[in-house]
C-alpha cells in the first residue's frame, strides 16, 4: 500500500516560515504529479501547489505565489513546501497527495490517487 508521510508543520507567529516535506513509500518518479494542499475548519481542502515528479513543471494557487515555494528532490525521495511569510489565513491542515489522474486539474482534490495524513499549520497574529 503507497503512504505518503508529511512533516514540518508547526505553530508559527505571522510572517514566519515553514517547511513540509512528503515522502512517499514509493520512488516519486512513480507518480506524475505530487501536490500539496490545505484544509482550514470548515473549508472545503483546496489546492496550494503542484509539481511534475519528472517535468519538474509547477503549478501555484495566487494565495501561494511570491510566497511559497514547491521543489522535489529526487535522490531524497522527497517534495517540499516551503512557505515563507506566513499569514494567519494560511492555517490549516496541509495534505501531500499524488498521481493525478488522466484527465484531471491539478488543483482538485478528487483527481489524485493516494493522500497522506497531513500536518497541521498554525499561523497566529
Amino acid at each position: 500500500q503507497v503512504q505518503l508521510v508529511e512533516s514540518g508543520g508547526g505553530s508559527v507567529q505571522a510572517g514566519g516560515s515553514l517547511r513540509l516535506s512528503c515522502s512517499p513509500s514509493r520512488y516519486t518518479y512513480n507518480y506524475n504529479l505530487m501536490a500539496w494542499f490545505r484544509q482550514a475548519p470548515g473549508k472545503e481542502r483546496e489546492g496550494v501547489a503542484a509539481i511534475g515528479t519528472r517535468s519538474g513543471t509547477i503549478y501555484q494557487d495566487d494565495s501561494a505565489k511570491g510566497r511559497f515555494t514547491i521543489s522535489r528532490d529526487n535522490a531524497k525521495n522527497t517534495v517540499y513546501l516551503e512557505m515563507n511569510r506566513l499569514k494567519p489565513e494560511d492555517t490549516g491542515m496541509y495534505y501531500c497527495a499524488a498521481d493525478l489522474e488522466y484527465g484531471g486539474v491539478w488543483y482538485s482534490p478528487r483527481a489524485y490517487t493516494y493522500w497522506g495524513q497531513g500536518t497541521q499549520v498554525t499561523v497566529s497574529n
